[in-house]
Protein backbone atom coordinates (compact mmCIF):
# COMPACT_ATOMS: atom_id res chain seq x y z
CA UNK A 1 0.00 0.00 0.00
CA UNK A 2 1.74 3.30 -0.73
CA UNK A 3 0.14 6.65 0.80
CA UNK A 4 0.68 10.10 -1.24
CA UNK A 5 1.21 13.29 0.30
CA UNK A 6 3.60 16.47 -0.30
CA UNK A 7 5.71 15.93 3.37
CA UNK A 8 6.78 13.30 4.68
CA UNK A 9 7.92 14.32 8.02
CA UNK A 10 10.44 11.09 9.53
CA UNK A 11 11.07 11.71 13.01
CA UNK A 12 8.35 12.98 15.79
CA UNK A 13 10.43 14.23 18.76
CA UNK A 14 10.03 18.56 19.09
CA UNK A 15 11.59 19.26 15.94
CA UNK A 16 9.60 16.99 13.84
CA UNK A 17 6.62 17.69 15.67
CA UNK A 18 6.48 20.96 15.11
CA UNK A 19 7.33 20.84 11.34
CA UNK A 20 4.19 18.58 11.84
CA UNK A 21 1.97 21.31 13.56
CA UNK A 22 3.13 24.14 11.41
CA UNK A 23 2.52 22.60 7.97
CA UNK A 24 -1.16 21.12 9.01
CA UNK A 25 -2.12 24.62 10.07
CA UNK A 26 -1.09 26.13 6.85
CA UNK A 27 -3.33 23.45 5.12
CA UNK A 28 -0.36 21.54 4.18
CA UNK A 29 -0.78 17.86 2.98
CA UNK A 30 1.73 16.20 5.58
CA UNK A 31 2.70 13.03 7.16
CA UNK A 32 4.56 12.11 10.51
CA UNK A 33 6.27 8.94 11.02
CA UNK A 34 7.63 8.01 14.56
CA UNK A 35 7.33 4.45 16.37
CA UNK A 36 6.20 6.04 19.17
CA UNK A 37 2.46 7.19 19.36
CA UNK A 38 3.35 8.67 23.00
CA UNK A 39 6.54 9.87 22.85
CA UNK A 40 8.73 8.30 25.53
CA UNK A 41 10.53 9.87 28.41
CA UNK A 42 13.79 11.11 27.11
CA UNK A 43 16.75 13.32 28.77
CA UNK A 44 16.90 16.14 26.24
CA UNK A 45 15.55 19.97 26.07
CA UNK A 46 14.11 20.73 30.09
CA UNK A 47 14.00 24.30 30.04
CA UNK A 48 12.93 26.72 27.42
CA UNK A 49 14.18 30.13 28.85
CA UNK A 50 15.00 33.91 27.60
CA UNK A 51 13.21 36.33 25.77
CA UNK A 52 15.18 35.50 22.27
CA UNK A 53 14.39 31.80 22.64
CA UNK A 54 11.07 32.82 23.71
CA UNK A 55 10.44 35.05 20.55
CA UNK A 56 11.79 31.95 18.06
CA UNK A 57 9.70 29.22 19.97
CA UNK A 58 6.42 31.58 19.41
CA UNK A 59 7.21 32.31 15.56
CA UNK A 60 6.93 28.64 15.00
CA UNK A 61 3.01 29.67 16.47
CA UNK A 62 2.63 26.53 18.93
CA UNK A 63 5.21 28.24 21.55
CA UNK A 64 1.75 29.65 23.66
CA UNK A 65 -0.37 26.44 24.29
CA UNK A 66 3.06 24.17 24.89
CA UNK A 67 4.50 26.78 27.56
CA UNK A 68 1.05 26.69 29.43
CA UNK A 69 1.91 23.33 30.37
CA UNK A 70 5.43 24.53 31.53
CA UNK A 71 6.10 25.98 34.90
CA UNK A 72 7.59 29.60 34.68
CA UNK A 73 9.84 30.66 37.43
CA UNK A 74 10.08 35.02 36.93
CA UNK A 75 13.32 35.25 38.51
CA UNK A 76 16.77 33.36 38.40
CA UNK A 77 19.10 33.94 41.03
CA UNK A 78 22.82 34.39 39.91
CA UNK A 79 25.29 32.56 42.35
CA UNK A 80 28.78 32.00 43.25
CA UNK A 81 31.28 31.27 46.24
CA UNK A 82 28.49 30.18 48.38
CA UNK A 83 26.67 33.67 47.70
CA UNK A 84 23.85 35.47 45.17
CA UNK A 85 25.23 37.90 42.80
CA UNK A 86 22.23 38.60 41.54
CA UNK A 87 18.43 38.24 41.25
CA UNK A 88 17.68 38.62 37.76
CA UNK A 89 14.61 38.74 36.28
CA UNK A 90 14.07 35.90 33.96
CA UNK A 91 11.07 33.92 31.61
CA UNK A 92 12.35 30.76 32.25
CA UNK A 93 9.79 27.61 31.77
CA UNK A 94 10.46 24.48 33.32
CA UNK A 95 9.22 21.05 31.34
CA UNK A 96 10.04 17.63 30.73
CA UNK A 97 11.19 16.70 26.73
CA UNK A 98 8.33 13.96 26.56
CA UNK A 99 5.67 16.70 28.12
CA UNK A 100 6.84 19.66 25.58
CA UNK A 101 6.83 16.92 22.44
CA UNK A 102 3.00 15.58 23.85
CA UNK A 103 1.99 19.29 24.45
CA UNK A 104 3.22 20.59 20.41
CA UNK A 105 1.72 17.30 19.20
CA UNK A 106 -1.67 18.15 20.80
CA UNK A 107 -1.61 20.87 18.14
CA UNK A 108 -1.29 18.39 14.63
CA UNK A 109 -4.40 19.52 13.20
CA UNK A 110 -6.29 15.91 12.34
CA UNK A 111 -5.15 16.61 8.36
CA UNK A 112 -1.96 15.88 9.22
CA UNK A 113 -2.07 11.92 9.42
CA UNK A 114 0.45 9.92 12.13
CA UNK A 115 1.89 6.53 11.22
CA UNK A 116 3.46 4.94 14.34
CA UNK A 117 6.59 2.85 12.51
CA UNK A 118 9.83 3.36 11.66
CA UNK A 119 11.30 4.75 7.87
CA UNK A 120 13.57 2.27 6.87
CA UNK A 121 14.77 3.13 3.29
CA UNK A 122 14.07 6.73 1.70
CA UNK A 123 14.80 6.96 -2.37
CA UNK A 124 15.13 10.56 -3.63
CA UNK A 125 14.46 11.89 -6.85
CA UNK A 126 13.90 15.58 -8.07
CA UNK A 127 9.72 14.31 -8.92
CA UNK A 128 8.53 11.96 -5.73
CA UNK A 129 10.48 10.63 -3.13
CA UNK A 130 9.84 7.13 -2.04
CA UNK A 131 9.86 6.16 1.75
CA UNK A 132 9.71 2.54 3.02
CA UNK A 133 8.37 1.66 6.67
CA UNK A 134 8.73 -0.83 8.94
CA UNK A 135 5.49 -1.73 8.68
CA UNK A 136 4.87 -2.66 5.25
CA UNK A 137 3.90 0.33 4.09
CA UNK A 138 5.26 2.99 1.92
CA UNK A 139 4.90 6.83 0.97
CA UNK A 140 5.51 8.63 -1.79
CA UNK A 141 5.96 12.97 -0.87
CA UNK A 142 7.60 15.46 -2.82
CA UNK A 143 9.80 15.86 0.11
CA UNK A 144 11.05 14.21 2.78
CA UNK A 145 11.57 16.35 6.01
CA UNK A 146 14.50 13.91 8.10
CA UNK A 147 13.81 14.85 11.78
CA UNK A 148 15.10 11.79 13.24
CA UNK A 149 17.64 13.29 15.57
CA UNK A 150 20.81 11.64 16.18
CA UNK A 151 19.81 8.20 14.01
CA UNK A 152 22.40 7.54 11.79
CA UNK A 153 20.81 4.33 9.54
CA UNK A 154 18.86 6.26 7.34
CA UNK A 155 21.71 9.34 6.71
CA UNK A 156 23.66 6.81 6.05
CA UNK A 157 21.73 5.10 3.25
CA UNK A 158 21.40 8.07 1.47
CA UNK A 159 25.13 8.91 1.49
CA UNK A 160 25.49 11.08 4.10
CA UNK A 161 28.73 11.41 6.16
CA UNK A 162 29.04 12.78 9.45
CA UNK A 163 32.00 14.08 11.07
CA UNK A 164 32.82 14.12 14.92
CA UNK A 165 34.38 17.28 15.23
CA UNK A 166 34.38 17.15 19.31
CA UNK A 167 33.99 13.84 20.95
CA UNK A 168 31.90 13.86 23.90
CA UNK A 169 32.10 17.95 24.34
CA UNK A 170 30.15 17.77 27.18
CA UNK A 171 28.45 16.30 29.79
CA UNK A 172 24.67 16.93 30.83
CA UNK A 173 23.54 15.29 34.44
CA UNK A 174 19.96 15.40 35.54
CA UNK A 175 18.34 15.18 38.93
CA UNK A 176 15.72 16.24 40.81
CA UNK A 177 16.84 17.89 44.30
CA UNK A 178 14.79 17.98 46.92
CA UNK A 179 15.52 20.66 50.40
CA UNK A 180 16.20 18.51 53.81
CA UNK A 181 14.78 19.99 56.68
CA UNK A 182 12.68 22.77 55.04
CA UNK A 183 9.44 22.67 52.74
CA UNK A 184 11.39 24.75 49.87
CA UNK A 185 14.57 25.92 48.28
CA UNK A 186 14.72 29.93 49.19
CA UNK A 187 14.97 30.86 45.52
CA UNK A 188 12.79 31.03 42.57
CA UNK A 189 15.39 29.23 40.38
CA UNK A 190 19.02 29.29 40.67
CA UNK A 191 22.00 29.30 38.05
CA UNK A 192 25.20 28.34 40.44
CA UNK A 193 28.53 28.70 38.32
CA UNK A 194 31.74 26.56 38.80
CA UNK A 195 34.49 27.88 41.55
CA UNK A 196 37.08 26.61 40.11
CA UNK A 197 38.47 25.66 36.28
CA UNK A 198 39.78 22.89 37.61
CA UNK A 199 36.43 21.14 38.80
CA UNK A 200 35.25 21.18 35.36
CA UNK A 201 31.92 21.55 36.10
CA UNK A 202 31.12 25.19 34.28
CA UNK A 203 27.57 25.55 36.68
CA UNK A 204 24.71 23.39 37.81
CA UNK A 205 21.08 25.35 36.73
CA UNK A 206 17.79 24.31 39.37
CA UNK A 207 14.28 25.13 38.28
CA UNK A 208 11.44 23.73 39.49
CA UNK A 209 9.04 21.15 37.11
CA UNK A 210 5.62 21.53 38.55
CA UNK A 211 6.97 20.72 42.38
CA UNK A 212 10.02 19.34 41.96
CA UNK A 213 13.27 21.22 41.88
CA UNK A 214 15.21 19.60 39.07
CA UNK A 215 18.76 20.23 38.67
CA UNK A 216 20.50 20.33 35.36
CA UNK A 217 24.73 19.60 36.00
CA UNK A 218 27.40 20.29 33.58
CA UNK A 219 30.45 18.97 32.74
CA UNK A 220 33.40 18.94 30.45
CA UNK A 221 35.12 15.34 31.20
CA UNK A 222 36.39 12.44 29.23
CA UNK A 223 33.48 8.90 28.73
CA UNK A 224 35.72 7.23 30.70
CA UNK A 225 36.37 9.65 33.57
CA UNK A 226 35.80 8.50 37.11
CA UNK A 227 33.75 11.44 38.50
CA UNK A 228 31.25 10.16 35.76
CA UNK A 229 30.54 6.73 38.40
CA UNK A 230 30.34 9.30 41.17
CA UNK A 231 28.14 11.63 40.13
CA UNK A 232 25.86 8.47 39.35
CA UNK A 233 26.41 6.56 42.53
CA UNK A 234 27.02 9.49 45.26
CA UNK A 235 25.54 12.59 43.40
CA UNK A 236 25.36 14.75 46.96
CA UNK A 237 28.54 14.07 47.43
CA UNK A 238 30.06 14.54 44.03
CA UNK A 239 28.24 17.73 43.84
CA UNK A 240 29.61 19.22 47.10
CA UNK A 241 33.12 18.29 45.88
CA UNK A 242 32.53 20.15 43.07
CA UNK A 243 30.75 23.14 44.17
CA UNK A 244 31.40 23.82 47.56
CA UNK A 245 29.60 26.80 48.03
CA UNK A 246 25.90 25.55 47.17
CA UNK A 247 24.85 24.41 49.90
CA UNK A 248 25.40 28.07 51.38
CA UNK A 249 22.27 28.89 49.57
CA UNK A 250 20.33 26.29 49.13
CA UNK A 251 20.63 24.50 52.11
CA UNK A 252 20.98 20.71 53.04
CA UNK A 253 19.25 18.91 50.09
CA UNK A 254 19.31 15.33 48.89
CA UNK A 255 19.39 14.11 45.35
CA UNK A 256 15.96 12.06 44.22
CA UNK A 257 15.21 9.78 41.73
CA UNK A 258 17.25 8.45 38.57
CA UNK A 259 20.41 10.37 37.85
CA UNK A 260 20.63 10.83 34.13
CA UNK A 261 23.67 11.53 32.35
CA UNK A 262 24.22 12.44 28.67
CA UNK A 263 27.47 12.67 26.37
CA UNK A 264 27.21 15.29 23.70
CA UNK A 265 28.98 14.90 20.71
CA UNK A 266 29.64 17.82 18.12
CA UNK A 267 28.76 16.59 14.78
CA UNK A 268 28.66 17.97 11.03
CA UNK A 269 27.13 16.75 8.51
CA UNK A 270 28.38 16.46 4.88
CA UNK A 271 26.44 15.41 1.63
CA UNK A 272 22.91 16.56 3.01
CA UNK A 273 22.74 18.23 -0.27
CA UNK A 274 20.05 16.20 -2.77
CA UNK A 275 16.91 16.37 -4.46
CA UNK A 276 13.75 15.82 -2.38
CA UNK A 277 15.30 15.62 1.47
CA UNK A 278 16.40 18.52 4.02
CA UNK A 279 17.48 17.91 7.40
CA UNK A 280 16.75 20.32 10.24
CA UNK A 281 17.68 19.74 13.85
CA UNK A 282 20.36 17.42 15.13
CA UNK A 283 19.90 15.45 11.90
CA UNK A 284 21.73 18.62 10.21
CA UNK A 285 24.26 19.15 12.95
CA UNK A 286 24.67 19.00 16.68
CA UNK A 287 25.31 21.98 19.12
CA UNK A 288 26.23 21.56 23.34
CA UNK A 289 23.50 21.51 25.88
CA UNK A 290 26.13 23.67 27.90
CA UNK A 291 24.93 26.72 26.38
CA UNK A 292 21.28 25.80 25.63
CA UNK A 293 21.11 26.69 22.29
CA UNK A 294 19.68 22.89 20.68
CA UNK A 295 16.32 24.98 21.40
CA UNK A 296 17.25 28.08 18.91
CA UNK A 297 18.35 25.83 16.22
CA UNK A 298 15.42 23.79 16.12
CA UNK A 299 13.07 26.44 16.24
CA UNK A 300 14.81 28.26 13.89
CA UNK A 301 15.30 25.59 11.30
CA UNK A 302 11.68 24.43 11.48
CA UNK A 303 10.42 27.81 11.32
CA UNK A 304 11.97 29.23 8.19
CA UNK A 305 11.50 25.98 6.48
CA UNK A 306 7.60 25.85 7.13
CA UNK A 307 7.43 29.47 6.69
CA UNK A 308 9.42 30.66 4.39
CA UNK A 309 10.83 27.49 1.74
CA UNK A 310 8.49 25.06 1.67
CA UNK A 311 5.42 27.47 0.27
CA UNK A 312 7.80 28.33 -1.98
CA UNK A 313 8.86 25.14 -3.21
CA UNK A 314 5.37 23.64 -3.76
CA UNK A 315 4.65 26.67 -5.91
CA UNK A 316 6.65 25.10 -8.51
CA UNK A 317 7.03 21.52 -9.98
CA UNK A 318 9.88 19.30 -8.54
CA UNK A 319 12.41 19.63 -5.50
CA UNK A 320 15.61 19.87 -7.25
CA UNK A 321 19.07 20.08 -4.85
CA UNK A 322 18.96 23.53 -6.05
CA UNK A 323 15.70 24.17 -4.28
CA UNK A 324 16.80 22.39 -1.52
CA UNK A 325 20.28 24.07 -1.13
CA UNK A 326 18.43 27.76 -0.29
CA UNK A 327 17.04 26.05 3.04
CA UNK A 328 20.90 25.21 4.25
CA UNK A 329 21.92 28.99 2.39
CA UNK A 330 19.04 30.85 4.34
CA UNK A 331 20.64 33.60 6.28
CA UNK A 332 18.66 33.23 9.13
CA UNK A 333 19.20 29.20 9.97
CA UNK A 334 23.08 29.88 9.13
CA UNK A 335 23.76 32.51 11.30
CA UNK A 336 22.07 31.07 14.22
CA UNK A 337 24.02 27.65 13.02
CA UNK A 338 27.09 29.64 13.16
CA UNK A 339 26.10 31.78 16.61
CA UNK A 340 25.98 28.17 18.36
CA UNK A 341 28.75 26.45 17.58
CA UNK A 342 30.80 29.39 18.68
CA UNK A 343 28.67 29.48 22.01
CA UNK A 344 29.90 25.75 22.33
CA UNK A 345 33.63 26.26 22.21
CA UNK A 346 33.46 29.56 23.37
CA UNK A 347 32.15 28.45 26.74
CA UNK A 348 34.12 25.54 27.09
CA UNK A 349 37.26 27.34 26.46
CA UNK A 350 35.89 30.39 29.03
CA UNK A 351 34.75 27.32 31.48
CA UNK A 352 38.14 25.53 31.35
CA UNK A 353 40.77 27.06 29.41
CA UNK A 354 44.19 28.24 31.16
CA UNK A 355 45.54 30.87 29.56
CA UNK A 356 46.04 34.48 30.28
CA UNK A 357 42.95 35.44 27.71
CA UNK A 358 40.76 32.88 29.32
CA UNK A 359 41.52 33.91 32.70
CA UNK A 360 41.06 37.55 32.20
CA UNK A 361 37.04 36.39 30.15
CA UNK A 362 36.42 34.82 33.42
CA UNK A 363 37.33 37.52 36.12
CA UNK A 364 35.51 40.17 33.45
CA UNK A 365 32.26 38.13 33.25
CA UNK A 366 32.32 37.86 37.06
CA UNK A 367 32.61 41.38 36.97
CA UNK A 368 29.59 41.81 35.04
CA UNK A 369 27.56 39.55 36.66
CA UNK A 370 28.52 41.32 40.55
CA UNK A 371 27.33 44.63 38.48
CA UNK A 372 24.24 43.45 37.14
CA UNK A 373 22.95 42.25 40.29
CA UNK A 374 23.91 45.50 42.06
CA UNK A 375 21.59 47.54 39.59
CA UNK A 376 19.08 45.63 40.08
CA UNK A 377 19.41 45.17 43.66
CA UNK A 378 19.45 49.48 43.71
CA UNK A 379 16.73 49.45 41.28
CA UNK A 380 14.23 46.75 43.39
CA UNK A 381 14.88 48.29 46.82
CA UNK A 382 16.69 50.94 49.10
CA UNK A 383 19.09 49.17 50.48
CA UNK A 384 22.64 50.88 50.14
CA UNK A 385 24.66 49.54 47.58
CA UNK A 386 27.68 49.32 50.52
CA UNK A 387 25.77 46.69 52.18
CA UNK A 388 25.27 44.38 48.93
CA UNK A 389 28.96 44.89 48.04
CA UNK A 390 29.66 43.94 51.83
CA UNK A 391 27.99 41.29 51.50
CA UNK A 392 29.38 40.03 47.95
CA UNK A 393 33.15 40.63 49.13
CA UNK A 394 34.04 37.55 50.02
CA UNK A 395 33.12 36.23 46.58
CA UNK A 396 35.41 38.38 45.08
CA UNK A 397 37.66 36.48 42.06
CA UNK A 398 40.94 36.88 44.85
CA UNK A 399 39.25 34.01 46.73
CA UNK A 400 39.25 31.76 43.57
CA UNK A 401 42.14 31.37 40.65
CA UNK A 402 39.18 31.14 38.08
CA UNK A 403 35.81 32.51 38.19
CA UNK A 404 33.41 31.55 35.72
CA UNK A 405 30.93 33.13 32.62
CA UNK A 406 28.16 35.32 33.87
CA UNK A 407 24.89 34.71 32.20
CA UNK A 408 26.05 36.75 28.89
CA UNK A 409 26.24 33.80 27.13
CA UNK A 410 22.38 33.00 28.14
CA UNK A 411 23.36 29.26 29.22
CA UNK A 412 19.90 27.48 28.97
CA UNK A 413 20.79 24.07 29.07
CA UNK A 414 18.77 21.57 27.77
CA UNK A 415 20.19 18.04 27.67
Amino acid sequence: MTIYTDIAIIGGGLAGSITAAMLGKAGISAILVDPHLVYPPDFRIEKISGAAQIARFRRTGVADEALQQATLAPENWIARFGYVLDQAPVQQYGIPYDALVAAVRAQIPGTVERIAAKAVAITPSEDRQSVVLSDGQAISARLVVLANGLNVGLRHMLGITRKLTSPAHSISVGFDLTPVGRSAFPFPAMTYFQERSSARVPYITLFPIGDRMRANLFAYREVDDPWLRAIRHAPAETLDAALPGLRRITGDYAVNGEVKVRPADLIVNSGTRMPGVVLVGDAFCTTCPVTGTGSDKVFTDVERLCSVHIPRWLATDGLSEAKIAAFYADPVKTACDAWSLQQAYEFREVSIGTGPYWLAQRWARFAVSLGRGMRHRLTRTSEPLSAYASSSSSSSPSSSPSPSPSLSLSPSPSP
